[in-house]
């Protein structure tokens, strides 16, 4: 059974950073990719950030590209985002995800393209 869980949110000035974790397990194979999504009140959740898990090619959203990172831990099953000169307009819960289904080669941002979920953490940037 695949679990995932996101641990690292917290509250942070503006400017500010973090770094989110995902704990996976139980995934059935090694390659798959793995992504972060966010969902703030009222609104729809949305793509930040996919990696491959065997080739380490990333996508970001373009709100995010030159601030976050995402990278992954195989030997560990960890995925991580590095968040930096946060915003206000980053406050979300933010979900790991995990798309099993493929093709891999393509790095999917639509959330009913990945099939698991964390429970997601709270990021609440402070203005």
């Amino acid at each position: 059974q695949v679990q995932l869980i996101e641990s690292g949110g917290g509250l942070v000035q503006t400017g500010g950073s973090l770094r989110l974790s995902c704990a996976a397990s139980g995934l059935p194979f090694s390659s798959y990719n793995m992504g972060w999504f966010r969902q703030a009140p009222g609104k729809e959740r949305e793509f930040v950030a996919v990696i491959n898990w065997s080739s380490g090619r990333t996508l970001y959203a373009d709100s995010v590209k030159g601030r976050f990172v995402i990278s992954g831990d195989n030997a560990r099953n960890m995925l991580y985002l590095q968040m930096s000169s946060l915003k206000p307009e980053d406050t979300a819960v933010y979900y790991c995800a995990a798309d099993l289904r493929g093709p891999f080669l393509i790095l999917k941002s639509k959330a009913n393209q990945f099939d698991y979920w964390g429970q997601g953490t709270q990021v609440t940037v402070s203005s």
